[in-house]
C-alpha cells in the first residue's frame, strides 16, 4: 500500500498552541513516574547516610537488622559487587565516586551512603534502615566556604579556567569610572517534584533500569562502564520525568538498585527521600565573586575583570563557571576571566538550571548597574553602547545577536522610558517602588542524535528517540516538527521517546535536547517522506528510516550562536519589615524559532519565576559543626510560591540564523539569565542600597536599611 500523505507543502504545526499530547495522562494518572511502575517479585531498597562529615567507617552492626520482618540484604563496602571508575564518561569527566558506591570505608561529607539496606517493602526497608548502627571514627572536617580560602585553583571545565587580554591595570588606571565590587551566591538545589527514583532487574541476562533520568543512552554508557557490561546488554527506559534541572544523570540510588538487584536476582527498587536528596543529587555551589569594571566618561569599556571562585567536594572536581558569562556578553581591551574552586568535605555539586550563567549573570549585571549609576547612563544605554561585534575571547562571529532588540521591545512594553533613574523617588504607602533590568544569555548548542521515523499503511507515523521529556513539553515538540517534516498532522504522528533501544542521542540538559533532537528527527523525516514520495509500497510492518546528525552538526560552521533575553522588574519593598514583593516581570527573548508557545511561554515565566526564588528566597546553609543543613527540606529551604509571583509575562522577537538548517534554540535555561539581577538592581532603585549578596532576606533589607528611610 503507498502512503495516504497528500500534503505537498508542511502543515505549520510548529509555531502555534498546542496542548502537550501526554497531558491527559498525567492528570489522570495514567502516566507513571519511575517510583509508580509495578513489578513482579519487587523488593525495596533504603540508603543509610553517614551522620559523620569526615572520617572512616569502623564497624557495621548488620545482624540486629537482617534479622528485622521482610529485611532480604544490606549492602556495604564489604560485601557489596565491585565497580570500576576509571573511565572518561559522556560529558568527558570521569564519574563522581558517589555514584560507585561501598567501595571503602572512607567517609568524605555528612550523608555520604555507606549502606543499603533491602526489604520486601518499602516500609520495612525504612524501618531497618533506621535502625542500623554505624560506627565510626571521626576526622576534623571542613565546610567553611570563603572568598579568599588560602587552598582555591583554577579548574577547566568545557573551556579554560583563565583567560586573558590586554593590559588589565593599565586600562583601570586609565578609565574614568571604575567599579571594584564582590558579589555572592548561596548554596542552591534542584528540588523537583519528582524525587530521585530507579528500579533495576535482570532478565534473560540483560539489565534493565527504569529510571527518572535525562538521557536514558547516557545512563546506559555509564552504568555498561561502571558494571564492566556489554551496553547491548544494558537497557534504560525514563518515559515520564517529573523534572530534572541538571540534576538527574547518574546517581547513587541506580547504581545500588542494579548492585541489589544483582545479589537478589530480583527487581529491585531504590527511591531518594526529599532529605537524601539534599546530599546525593548535587546541587550549585555558592559563588563568590569579583567584578572589575573600568569605562570611558561616556561608558565605553576599558577594562572587564571577573574572578569567580566555587566549591567542589573532596572525591571528584566540579566547577561552577560563573565567569563565563562575561566571556560572551561585553568586550574590553583588557578583558579577563578566571574560574577557581577550593575542595571542602562536602558534596559535589552539579548542573543547575543555567550552571554558571544563573550566578555569573547576577554579578556581571548588577556591576553594569552600578557602573551606569557612576556614569550617569540609563542602564540599557550602558549595555547597548558596549555591544561587541565579535566574541570577546573566542573572537568567533555571532551567529545573529538580537540582544539590542529584545531591550528596545521590553522597554516598551515595560514603560522603561516613564523611569525616573533617581533611587527612592516612587512610593505606594509604606512600600518604596523601584525598577530594574538585565541582560541574559545562553549557549544555542547542538548535540549528534539519531532517531528513526516509521511510516505505517494506515497513514500514521511513528517517531522514535531516546529523547527525555523532564516537564519542557518535549514530547509535544517533537510532535509538531515531526508532523510539519512529514507534511501531515498533528494527530497522525505518535512520538515515543525515554527509551536507550531507540539509539544514542543528546540528554535533555544545556538547553540543547529540543535543537539536537529535532534535527535528527527533521532528517529522518525528510528522508522518508523522499522515499514515499517515490512511491514506495508500504508495507505491514511499515518503512523505517533511520538518521544521524553526526556530520551535520560537525559541518555547521564556527560561531557564537545563544539565546539572548532583557530582563525588567519592579518590586516593593518595606524597609521597616524587610518585605521585596516582585509587583511585576517582563522578559523579552529572542531564542531561535520557537516550536510551540504554549509550552516555550511557561518555560520563559517558569526560569523568570526561579530567578525571583534565587534573587529572594533560596538559600541552603550548612552548619559548621555538623557538616550538614539546616534545614534540609522545603519547610527550612524557601522558594518562590504564587503569591510571590503576581504578574510575570515572557514574549519573544523574530530571531533567525540563515547558516542554522534547524533554526531552534534552547529556552529551558535563558528565562533564569539575568532574572535575579533584575530584582537586585530594581531593590537598588527602590531604596538606594545595593545588595550584592542573595538571597536579598528581610533581614538583610532592615540591616542595610535605607538612606532617610
Amino acid at each position: 500500500m503507498t502512503t495516504t500523505t497528500t500534503a505537498d507543502t508542511p502543515t505549520r504545526a510548529v509555531g502555534t498552541g498546542h496542548t502537550r499530547v501526554e497531558g491527559r495522562d498525567k492528570v489522570t494518572g495514567a502516566a507513571r513516574y519511575a517510583g509508580e511502575i509495578p513489578f513482579t517479585d519487587l523488593a525495596h531498597g533504603w540508603l543509610v547516610l553517614s551522620t559523620v562529615a569526615r572520617g572512616r567507617i569502623t564497624g557495621i552492626d548488620t545482624e540486629p537488622v537482617l534479622a528485622m520482618p521482610g529485611v532480604l540484604a544490606i549492602l556495604d563496602h564489604r560485601n557489596a559487587p565491585r565497580v570500576d571508575t576509571d573511565y572518561i564518561g559522556l560529558l568527558g569527566t570521569r564519574p563522581d565516586p558517589t555514584c560507585a558506591a561501598f567501595q571503602h570505608d572512607r567517609v568524605p561529607y555528612l550523608g555520604w551512603p555507606v549502606a543499603l539496606v533491602v526489604a520486601e517493602t518499602s516500609e520495612q526497608a525504612r524501618e531497618a534502615a533506621e535502625s542500623l548502627v554505624v560506627h565510626y571514627e571521626q576526622e576534623p572536617h571542613d565546610v567553611d566556604f570563603t572568598g579568599d580560602h588560602p587552598d582555591a585553583y583554577p579548574l577547566d571545565n568545557h573551556g579554560p579556567a583563565v583567560t586573558g587580554k590586554g593590559d588589565l591595570d593599565a586600562e583601570l588606571a586609565a578609565s574614568a569610572v571604575v567599579v571594584d565590587a564582590q558579589y555572592r551566591t548561596p548554596e542552591e538545589h534542584h528540588n523537583m517534584m519528582e524525587p530521585h527514583a530507579a528500579t533495576a532487574r535482570w532478565e534473560d541476562g540483560r539489565l534493565e533500569l527504569v529510571d527518572s533520568n535525562q538521557g536514558a543512552t547516557w545512563v546506559v554508557g555509564e552504568l555498561a562502564k561502571l558494571f564492566s557490561l556489554d551496553p547491548a546488554s544494558v537497557r534504560v527506559r525514563s518515559e515520564h520525568v517529573g523534572g530534572g534541572f541538571g540534576s538527574k544523570g547518574v546517581r547513587v540510588h541506580q547504581v545500588t538498585a542494579v548492585m541489589a538487584a544483582t545479589v537478589l536476582q530480583r527487581p529491585v527498587r531504590v527511591v531518594l527521600t526529599r532529605r537524601q536528596m539534599f546530599s546525593l543529587a548535587g546541587y550549585r555551589s555558592p559563588t563568590t565573586q569579583r567584578l572589575r569594571l573600568g569605562a570611558d566618561a561616556d561608558g565605553r569599556l576599558r577594562a572587564l575583570e571577573h574572578r569567580s571562585l566555587s566549591v567542589t567536594s573532596t572525591v571528584h572536581e566540579f566547577i561552577e563557571s560563573s565567569a563565563g558569562a562575561s566571556r560572551v556578553m561585553y568586550d574590553a581591551e583588557a578583558h579577563h576571566t578566571a574560574n577557581r574552586v577550593v575542595r571542602l568535605d562536602v558534596p559535589t555539586p552539579t548542573w543547575m538550571r543555567a550552571p554558571g550563567e544563573a550566578p555569573g549573570s547576577f554579578a556581571l549585571e548588577s556591576a553594569f548597574d552600578e557602573l551606569a549609576e557612576k556614569c550617569g547612563l540609563d542602564p540599557i544605554e550602558l549595555r547597548l553602547r558596549n555591544e561587541p561585534d565579535r566574541g570577546p575571547v573566542s573572537g568567533l562571529p555571532f551567529a545573529g545577536r538580537n540582544l539590542a532588540a529584545c531591550f528596545h521591545e521590553g522597554a516598551r512594553r515595560f514603560g522603561w522610558a516613564d523611569r525616573d533613574p533617581r533611587p527612592r523617588q516612587r512610593r505606594d504607602g509604606r512600600w518604596l517602588l523601584g525598577t530594574g533590568t538585565a541582560a541574559a544569555s545562553f549557549p544555542a548548542g547542538a548535540a549528534p542524535s539519531t532517531a528513526a521515523v516509521t511510516a505505517h499503511p494506515d497513514g500514521t507515523y511513528t517517531v522514535r528517540i531516546s529523547a527525555a521529556d523532564i516537564g519542557t513539553g518535549a514530547r509535544t515538540a517533537l510532535t509538531l516538527v515531526a508532523a510539519d517534516a512529514l507534511h501531515t498532522t498533528v494527530d497522525q504522528v505518535h512520538v515515543r521517546i525515554g527509551d536507550s533501544d531507540f539509539g544514542p542521542a543528546m540528554i535533555a540538559g544545556g538547553s540543547m535536547g529540543t535543537r539536537s533532537w529535532s534535527w535528527a528527527v527533521t532528517a529522518a523525516a525528510d528522508e522518508l517522506r523522499d522515499r514515499l514520495a517515490l512511491g514506495a509500497e508500504i508495507p505491514a510492518e511499515g518503512i523505517t528510516v533511520r538518521s544521524d546528525t553526526t556530520a551535520a552538526i560537525g559541518a555547521l560552521s564556527a560561531a557564537e550562536r545563544h539565546s539572548y533575553g532583557a530582563q525588567f522588574a519592579e518590586v516593593a519593598v518595606d524597609v521597616a519589615t524587610g518585605e521585596v514583593r516582585v509587583r511585576r516581570m517582563l522578559g523579552i527573548f529572542a531564542a531561535g524559532r520557537i516550536v510551540n508557545p504554549l509550552t516555550a511561554r511557561g518555560q520563559f515565566t517558569g526560569g523568570m519565576i526561579w530567578g525571583i526564588s534565587m534573587a529572594l528566597h533560596e538559600e541552603a546553609v550548612r552548619d559548621r559543626a555538623s557538616g550538614g543543613h539546616v534545614g534540609a527540606d522545603l519547610a527550612g529551604y524557601h522558594v518562590a510560591t504564587n503569591a510571590d509571583v503576581p504578574s510575570v509575562e515572557a514574549d519573544w522577537i523574530e530571531d533567525h540564523d540563515p547558516s542554522d538548517p534547524v533554526g531552534i534554540k534552547g529556552i529551558g535555561e535563558i528565562g533564569i539569565v539575568g532574572a535575579a539581577a533584575a530584582v537586585a538592581n530594581a531593590v537598588w532603585h527602590a531604596t538606594g542600597v545595593r545588595h550584592r549578596t542573595l538571597p536579598i532576606r528581610p533581614d538583610r533589607v532592615i540591616e542595610e536599611g535605607a538612606p532617610g528611610a
